[in-house]
Order: C-alpha cells, then sequence, then structure tokens
C-alpha cells in the first residue's frame, strides 16, 4: 500500500530570521528567509526589536514560500514551528501563527526544538539531487551563536548530548572578539573572511582546559580582550596593520578547540561519521580543518549545506516530517520555551 505524501510548512523565529519552507515527505520544495538589518547598529539581536520584525514578516514570508513551493494553502498537512530554544517574543510569535494555522485549517501541530532541527539539517533532500546522508550512529558537532555541543546521533528521534558549553558558545565568541576589534555585527563570517588571508599561527591565544567533552570560551574572549587592549597602548594602529592574522589565529584556536574534542568523542565512542550543523558550521576554516583532520584519522565528515547552517524553517519542516510518521503532535495548550 502507498503511503499519501505529507506536505508540511516549517514556521522558525527563534532570533532574528524569519522563515518559512514547504517540505513534501523530507525533500524541500521552498524555503523563504528575511532577515533583520536593524539589529547592525546595536552590535548585537536586540529582542524587542526582534518580535516586531517578526511580526511585519511571518505573513509575507509564509505567503511567498507556499507559492514558491507550487500548492495551495489547503494542500498542507501540517505546521511544525520551532518552540526553543531561542528569544521568547521571537519565538512567541511563530507558535502563535502555527498554533493558528493549524486551528483554523483543522491540521496537526507540530513542535520542534531548534538544535534537534540543525541536527537534522543533514538529512534535507533538495529536488533532482543526489546527495549523501549519514548513518546512525553519528557524532554531531552543532555550533551555533547560542551553542557548542557535541551530540551522539542514534535515531532522527533519538540523540544524547555528551558534551556541552559551560558558558558562551562558539558562535559567541566570534561575534565578541569581533566587536573588540571593531567589526560590524555580525562579526564572525567577516573573521572567516579575513582569516583566509592571514597567518593562522601569528598569534598564540590560551586554549579553554575544561573536562571531558565539554567546552567554555568566556575565558578565550575575556584573553583576548586583554590582549588588543595591551598592544594598543603599545601601537595604537595594531588591530588595523594585524586584522587578518589576528583573524587567522582567533578563527585557528576556537575551531581547534572544537575539533579536539570531537576527535576524543569519536575515539571513546568509535563512531567514524562526524557531522557539522548550526551557523558557525558555514565557517569556512571550521570545515577545511575538520575535513583536513578526519582524512588523516580516517573518518567520514559531512556538512549541512551553507544556506541550510543557519537558522531557517527546512530543516523545522523536515524534524516535522519526522515527527509526523511517528504522529508527535501536540495541543493548542502548547507554549515556547527560551532555554
Amino acid at each position: 500500500m502507498q503511503h499519501k505524501d505529507v506536505i508540511i510548512l516549517g514556521i522558525e523565529t527563534s532570533c532574528d530570521d524569519t522563515s518559512a519552507a514547504i517540505c513534501k515527505n523530507d525533500t524541500i520544495f521552498s524555503c523563504v528567509i528575511s532577515g533583520q538589518e536593524v539589529h547592525k547598529i546595536y552590535g548585537g539581536v536586540v529582542p524587542e526589536l526582534s518580535s516586531r520584525a517578526h511580526q511585519q514578516n511571518i505573513v509575507p514570508v509564509i505567503d511567498k514560500a507556499i507559492k514558491n513551493a507550487g500548492i495551495s494553502i489547503d494542500d498542507i498537512d501540517a505546521v511544525a514551528f520551532t518552540r526553543g530554544p531561542g528569544l521568547m517574543g521571537a519565538l512567541l510569535v511563530g507558535c502563535s501563527f502555527a498554533k493558528g494555522f493549524a486551528l483554523a485549517k483543522n491540521i496537526p501541530l507540530i513542535e520542534v526544538d531548534h538544535l534537534h532541527a540543525h541536527v537534522l539539517a543533514h538529512f534535507i533532500k533538495e529536488q533532482n539531487e543526489d546527495q549523501k546522508f549519514p548513518s546512525f550512529p553519528f557524532l554531531s558537532l552543532l555550533v551555533s551563536g547560542g551553542n557548542s555541543q557535541i551530540i551522539i546521533v542514534e535515531d532522527y528521534l533519538k540523540m544524547k548530548i555528551i558534551g556541552k558549553t559551560i558558558d558562551d558558545a562558539a558562535g559567541e565568541a566570534y561575534d565578541k572578539c569581533a566587536k573588540i576589534m571593531g567589526l560590524e555585527y555580525p562579526g564572525g563570517p567577516l573573521i572567516d573572511q579575513y582569516a583566509q588571508h592571514g597567518n593562522r599561527f601569528k598569534f598564540k591565544f590560551s586554549k579553554p582546559k575544561v573536562a571531558k567533552f565539554d567546552y567554555s570560551f568566556s575565558g578565550l574572549k575575556t584573553s583576548f580582550l586583554y590582549f588588543i587592549r595591551d598592544r594598543l597602548k603599545e601601537d595604537a594602529q595594531f588591530i588595523e596593520n594585524n586584522l587578518f592574522d589576528l583573524c587567522a589565529s582567533l578563527q585557528y584556536t576556537i575551531n581547534d578547540t572544537l575539533i579536539t574534542k570531537l576527535l576524543a568523542a569519536a575515539k571513546e565512542t568509535g563512531i567514524n561519521q562526524l557531522a557539522l550543523s548550526g551557523g558557525v558550521s558555514a565557517n569556512s576554516g571550521l570545515r577545511s580543518q575538520l575535513t583536513e583532520i578526519a582524512e588523516k584519522f580516517g573518518y567520514e565528515t559531512f556538512f549541512t549545506k551553507p544556506k541550510y547552517a543557519t537558522d531557517n524553517a527546512a530543516m523545522v519542516a523536515v524534524a516535522g516530517y519526522f515527527k509526523h510518521k511517528e504522529k508527535m503532535f501536540v495541543g493548542q495548550d502548547v507554549v515556547p520555551y527560551a532555554s
């Protein structure tokens, strides 16, 4: 007996990107993202401004996703939304819209954990493309602005966190260190861009020493601040004269810290498939460093496409599809969670 295709609307509003996607089973037919430029002048995301922008963007973004997929609103079988973690006000916009949509259309409502969705971004299928997916179990290094985690992925819906940040995440370290150097927000992509022209061994920065597979980046951030402060006393043009080498050295330190723990986890668990996801996984230095080391030690690597590495609704829709298969629906009393 042939099963009917399931069409899911995915909604993502955890931070400052309003996104909607349509998937038929696990294949993406459209994904629309609307960013928020307003935060640049403040050097970071302002929660209240983010919420208001989501309210403005959500209807046109969803409308465009439906039209781009070539379907009608009546074709949608379920709506999946990011329940958390994220900014509470931003999450409320997506959650409220999803609940209203599901109620109006009398279709199931599926809540999706933002981090779970990032991991499942590895299973996003695109039309008319041959793709290679990790097999279970695999190790996922999830790195984003708010999270750095090592996860054993046993199945689409069964995951175990074995390492996490005890304070700041890698993405936050990138953005805060970029701010120290006077780079505009978001600074992570700029550091990646400038690092490609620098010497990654020019400056040595201390690497955090944390037990087992956990991470800590607050110490690195502080030591970088003091390092820059002291050098500027000697040379007011220090950052300008050394920008490329500073970015390359900082990027190497952060990425080496991430990869060292991942390799230790791989060695202990005996798992030889390593998958990289989350916004920071778009960092070209992290991808090349992991590829280089994995080839040396015989590990197989998987990377989410850069367009699905940052926050997007395609990963939410696909996560929703796997939960739909198990009939993991929620009621209208569901509420978001910030952390």
